[in-house]
């Protein structure tokens, strides 16, 4: 019983463990040879921060996934409708004990999310990230009952306690391929020396690096096979 609970204790603190369940750590095998990645960005909407990222990915006609705080969409819901890319689920309140929620709070964490967002987008979510990726086994059920895919990551820069933007771009491209998913965040960013978030840095010479090695980012709903996709299902 000790081993049993230690191996789940174990698989909760490993965001990329499909111990506890499904999760997307790369994207599908249709995507990644169609030379697919997905770009996710964390813990928005920031309103210093968001709208620079949006025009960075504008400018490169790139998509990115948005995993959004629920609370954050609610006091930002003008900007978290301008973001026409793909706003997925990060729980309402993006707990730091989110990993020690029983089944009912998790549900309503995470319902509380999945309402606002749809409510204010109009356009419900299909994935949810673990707050810091860290959870529990109560999480898979919940999430299969809401209809939601856990998604976690290939890679990540570490761009919330890593001031370097050198450092950050090179743990994101280190091995760059098709299929992955990487993470930087518009939320809770770090400051570089000079006072940049470091997302507006590095979001540039990553999607130069995207661009070079003939990779084209889409959002993580867009990797889906049609079948899965809401707006292509028969």
């Amino acid at each position: 019983m000790l081993a049993d609970h230690a191996l789940l204790t174990a698989a909760g603190l490993t965001p990329r463990s499909a111990l506890l369940g499904p999760n997307w750590t790369r994207l599908p095998a249709a995507a990644a040879a169609r030379r697919e990645l997905a770009i996710t960005i964390d813990d928005g909407p920031d309103p210093r921060i968001t709208p620079r990222v949006l025009d960075l990915l504008e400018e490169r006609r790139a998509k990115a996934t948005f995993f959004c705080i629920g609370e954050r969409v609610q006091r930002c819901s003008e900007l978290a409708r301008e973001m026409v890319h793909s706003v997925e689920n990060h729980s309402h309140r993006h707990l730091h004990r989110f990993s020690l929620l029983g089944p009912r709070s998790l549900v309503a964490e995470i319902e509380r999310a999945q309402d606002t967002i749809g409510i204010t987008t109009g356009q419900h979510p299909l994935f949810f990230r673990a707050p810091a990726g860290l959870r529990s086994p109560f999480l898979d059920p919940v999430l299969s009952r809401l209809g939601l895919r856990l998604a976690s990551w290939t890679r990540r820069g570490f761009d919330t306690v890593n001031a370097s933007a050198g450092a950050v771009l090179g743990k994101l491209t280190r091995g760059l391929g098709a299929g992955d998913i990487l993470l930087l965040h518009d939320g809770h960013a770090a400051l570089t020396d000079s006072g940049v978030p470091v997302v507006l840095e590095v979001l540039p010479q990553l999607l130069d690096a995207v661009a070079a090695a003939e990779l084209t980012p889409v959002t993580l709903r867009a990797a889906l096979a049609p079948a899965d996709r809401p707006e292509l299902a028969p």
